[in-house]
């Protein structure tokens, strides 16, 4: 899949083009529907699937203080839209400009930016513009106006409830990583870029990579097994999430992952989690020791669930 930042840079000339268009956090069973309408649509006229989206969330500029946080870093999106079959990507970079064109006015860019529109899919609850003054109403004015059909698909459910990004979160953050992982259509995963921290599982003699994780949705705080993803390699992994209340004690929320048989540097790459089982709770220990023999404990624990799986 073809990823720009500027709708001129698709240059297809005279080729028609099918849009999908939202923030699509997770890109999950519903995302997916309306992304696989917007390929059916290229199919059937000849044109290209193009999937538009954003490089942050929107409430980042209008409404700082209700960003919700985030099921999938960037380059996590990105890769599972990758994955829908859509030609393109157009990744529009969300700024204060950009927040005040009306919907009319969006509408009309992409008009002028990709010529001839055949057709526009969302979902049923879309809204978009200053002030989210666009929905799918709007859209469909405009479509009779410039010739594009409009699309705009009820949510999917699972278990008789909305598949929605919210709903995802919620179960993230409740630990119910199965139901998170149905509604994705995929295991769910948490990716983030490895940082330097201040090297104590290196003292302690279980070297972590820390993970940054800022404004994500976050499993609770507990030791897992997990797999992680480096640079197309899957290493057997335990997790640890949560304050470190034995040794330096902090008030922000780490991931730090002790990767089983690897060797190696891993400052600045992805590092991509994929949780197993949950081994335990975080907890507070009387000494160093007992933090050390529990990690021990945790290890061979998680080994054994590899082996068993």
């Amino acid at each position: 899949m073809h990823i720009i930042r500027d709708a001129r840079e698709l240059q297809a000339g005279p080729k028609k083009v099918c849009l999908a268009i939202g923030f699509f956090d997770g890109v999950h069973l519903g995302h997916q529907q309306i992304i696989r309408q917007t390929v059916a649509d290229a199919e059937s006229h000849e044109a290209l699937a193009v999937v538009i989206t954003f490089d942050r969330h929107p409430n980042t500029v209008v409404a700082p203080q209700r960003v919700p946080p985030l099921i999938y870093s960037l380059d996590q999106k990105l890769r599972a839209i990758d994955n829908t079959g859509a030609d393109t990507t157009l990744l529009i970079h969300f700024d204060e400009v950009f927040s005040r064109q009306t919907g009319e006015e969006f509408v009309e860019w992409l008009h002028r930016s990709f010529g001839h529109i055949v057709s526009i899919c969302v979902g049923s609850t879309f809204t978009f513009g200053h002030k989210r003054g666009g929905n799918v109403a709007l859209l469909q004015r405009l479509g009779a106006e410039l010739d594009f059909s409009v699309h705009g698909l009820a949510a999917v459910a699972l278990d008789k409830e909305v598949v929605s990004s919210t709903r995802i979160r919620d179960a993230i953050r409740a630990g119910e990583l199965d139901l998170a992982s149905q509604m994705l259509g995929r295991p769910y995963a948490l990716a983030g870029q490895v940082i330097k921290g201040d090297q104590l599982g290196q003292k302690l003699g279980f070297p972590t990579a820390n993970l940054e994780c800022g404004g994500r949705a976050l499993p609770p705080s507990g030791v897992y097994a997990a797999h992680a993803l480096v640079s197309g390699k899957i290493y057997r992994t335990v997790v640890n999430i949560g304050y470190r209340p034995t040794v330096a004690a902090t008030s922000q929320l780490r991931v730090e992952a002790h990767l089983l048989q690897f060797s190696g540097e891993l400052y600045g790459t992805e590092l991509e989690l994929m949780f197993v089982e949950k081994l335990r709770d975080e907890q507070k220990f009387p000494s160093v020791e007992a933090l050390k023999k529990q990690i021990a404990t945790d290890i061979a624990r998680a080994n054994q669930l590899f082996e068993e799986s």
